[in-house]
This record gives structure tokens, C-alpha cells and sequence, in this order.
């Protein structure tokens, strides 16, 4: 997960923190930012009713010049207790963002001194953006597809605050469900197929049940691929080397592991707020004084549902898997996890019609036979 990270077109004009202006996002319209990949709004299951940006909780966002030192930025986000810190030129025009990624893995991993650091140096330039009349589940898109957690909110030109992913969640939560009780309403349609079939309903039997189990309750185990790198520290380690697993597994987080079992965990938040923001050396402060102790844990049969709801409610990015013998499975993030959602939706009307169609199918051919 990086912090706006990656390749992109650059923007035309930057959207103003100060005052309005004009202003596209990647060469778009600002007004209405075209959707992810050239999909439509409703490509995932309707614009009808749907929420947008500005009806969501959105947090002012914390704006500082880029020439501010690192350590100084920390401190104000911690002081403001966010994670995201968005940057102007000498024009009050938006130029980059930091969040805490950046601060672990730009920072730390790499040896320098935020007290010496310029946030300039560490920024991703041009960050994408959204407007506030854009759908919620637009920029929940936007972030997935992108590997990013934060999104600056743009209205008539000006930034008016900054829009974090677990702002979403109940948008992709909310689209889980409603696709859940859709696929138990098809579900029970099947088995009064099969209650009027009886034995005669045997020849594509074991195709449904095997479509109808992986559309209506995939579990963690469809998305942690064998052998998942994971970054894991010992308590002993210090947060210095833990920043660099982080960077070198490209995660946010590391597991803090004593034998097979999980003691903890340290994020690249932890790592802005108990670490940068309170002074302290990366290179003596020890994982144990600062991580997390006893995390919350998925199983790998937890669906992702079920996931969701646990990361929404306990209000947390990270959530480690363990198998069947208590070890460490993996450890996904709530990009992973929202993707995945995401992508089981979108899915959705597609194996809905291929359900259907079956149905059609096997009732046709039961009755051939029956004749």
C-alpha cells in the first residue's frame, strides 16, 4: 500500500488550499472525475440512492508548506491525530502528500533523520483527488485501484478536506450485504428446484454447489495466496529494523512473532505517532515498547464479510490471519480486504445471470428426460 505512490499523469493545475480556482484531476474534468478504468458509476451495482463524498464524516484536512521538517509534521499529526498530511507550494496550491507510509518507510527504512528531513523530499507530487459530488464507492475504487488509503476532497477548485478509506468501508460492507441477501434469495430458489426435482436434479448439481459457495461466502483463504510474505520482527528488534521489513515486504505493517505465535503488531502509524511524534530513536526504541500487543486475529476461514466488519468496527487497517495451528497465515491490509469485496461484487450480476441461466438450463433438461 503506498501513499499515492506510483505512476500517474501528472495534473494541470493543482486544486487550491486557499482559494478558488480551476483545476482538473490527471487532465479531467474537476466537476465530474471520470470513474476508475472508464467504468460508470453504476458498474458496481447502481448510482440509485448511493452516498457521496460530502455526505460522508470527512476530516478538515491538515495542511502544512512543504518546507516544513519532518519531525514537525509528525508532531502536528499526532497533535491532530491523523495520518495524512497534505503539502502547499509557495502558491498555496496543492503539491504533494505525506502520510504515515511514507514517514516509515521514505524516513526511517532509509536511514535519515526527520529532523533534518524536508517533507518535500519524501512527498508524492500531484496526488489524485476527487470532488464531493463524487460517488462514495467512486473513490473507494479510486484508492483500491491505486494502492492508496487517502483521497484530498475538492469542491469548485478548493480543497476542503481529505477523505480516508475507512470512511468507505460501510459503503463496501453495505454492498457485501446486499449482495449476500440477493444470493440467499437465489440460493433458496435452487433448493425449491431441488425439493421439485428431487433425484432428477443430479447432473449439474455439484457445479451449483460449488459456484453458489464461492460467490455467497468467500473466506480469507480465496485471497492468501501459499507462502504470503509477510513482514515479521522479534520484541527485541528495534523499530528501525522493523521499518525496513516494512519496505522491504511493501506493507504498512509488521508482525511482532516470538515461536510460531503472535505477540503483536507495529503499523507505519504506530511507527508516526509513538515513535517520530514522541522523539524517540528508531535505532534504540524495541518493537515490544510501542507495538500493539495481542492484535485481533482472522482464521482463514473468516469470510471477507465477516473481515470487513471486524477491521470497521475495531477501527483498525490491519488484520493478521492465522491458520489452523495458530501460526501466522498473513497479515492483509484493508486495501487487500476492500479489493477483494470489491471485486465479489462486481462479479455478482454476472454470476447472478450465470445462475439463472443454469436454472433454465437444468430444468429443460430434467424435463427432457422426464418426457
Amino acid at each position: 500500500m503506498s501513499s499515492q505512490g506510483g505512476s500517474r499523469r501528472s495534473q494541470k493545475r493543482a486544486p487550491s488550499t486557499s482559494k478558488r480556482t480551476s483545476s482538473s484531476e490527471n487532465g479531467g474534468n474537476l466537476s465530474k472525475p471520470p470513474s476508475p478504468q472508464g467504468e460508470s458509476s453504476s458498474s458496481v451495482g447502481g448510482a440509485g440512492g448511493e452516498r457521496t463524498v460530502k455526505k460522508l464524516r470527512l476530516s478538515k484536512a491538515l495542511t502544512i508548506p512543504e518546507g516544513t521538517i519532518v519531525s514537525d509534521a509528525c508532531r502536528r499529526m499526532a497533535s491532530r491525530r491523523v495520518d495524512a498530511v497534505l503539502l502547499t507550494d509557495a502558491n498555496a496550491l496543492l503539491s504533494g502528500i505525506v502520510t504515515d507510509k511514507d514517514i516509515t518507510t521514505r524516513v526511517i527504512a532509509e536511514g535519515l533523520r526527520p529532523d533534518q528531513t524536508v517533507v518535500s523530499k519524501i512527498m508524492t507530487r500531484n496526488p489524485i483527488f476527487v470532488t464531493s459530488d463524487s460517488l462514495a464507492i467512486e473513490a473507494l475504487q479510486k484508492m483500491v485501484q491505486g494502492k492508496f488509503r487517502h483521497l484530498p476532497v475538492v469542491e469548485n477548485g478548493e480543497v476542503i478536506a481529505i477523505l480516508d478509506i475507512t470512511k468507505c468501508l460501510y459503503d463496501a460492507i453495505s454492498r457485501m450485504e446486499k449482495a449476500a441477501e440477493q444470493g440467499s434469495a437465489i440460493a433458496a430458489a435452487v433448493e425449491g428446484v431441488e425439493r421439485q426435482w428431487g433425484s432428477n436434479f443430479s447432473a449439474p448439481y455439484a457445479f451449483i454447489e460449488t459456484l453458489r459457495e464461492r460467490m455467497f461466502k468467500p473466506s480469507l483463504s480465496t485471497i492468501i495466496t501459499e507462502n504470503a510474505k509477510v513482514a515479521i520482527v522479534s520484541p527485541s528488534d528495534p523499530v528501525a529494523v522493523a521499518a525496513k521489513k516494512m519496505r522491504e515486504f511493501r506493507s504498512n505493517s509488521a508482525l511482532i512473532v516470538t515461536g510460531s505465535k503472535i505477540q503483536g503488531i507495529l503499523t507505519s502509524k504506530d511507527v508516526l505517532m509513538r515513535v517520530v511524534a514522541q522523539n524517540l530513536s528508531p535505532e534504540l526504541t524495541l518493537v515490544e515498547k510501542v507495538m500493539t500487543s495481542n492484535p485481533e486475529c482472522a482464521t482463514m476461514e473468516t469470510t471477507i464479510l465477516d473481515a470487513l466488519h471486524i477491521m470497521h468496527d475495531g477501527k483498525f487497517l490491519h488484520l493478521p490471519v492465522i491458520d489452523k495451528d495458530g501460526g501466522v497465515a498473513a497479515c492483509l491490509d484493508v486495501l487487500q480486504i476492500t479489493h477483494a469485496a470489491i471485486s465479489m461484487v462486481k462479479s455478482f450480476n454476472f454470476c447472478c445471470n450465470g445462475f439463472a441461466v443454469t436454472i433454465c438450463v437444468v430444468l429443460k433438461w430434467n424435463k427432457i428426460c422426464l418426457s
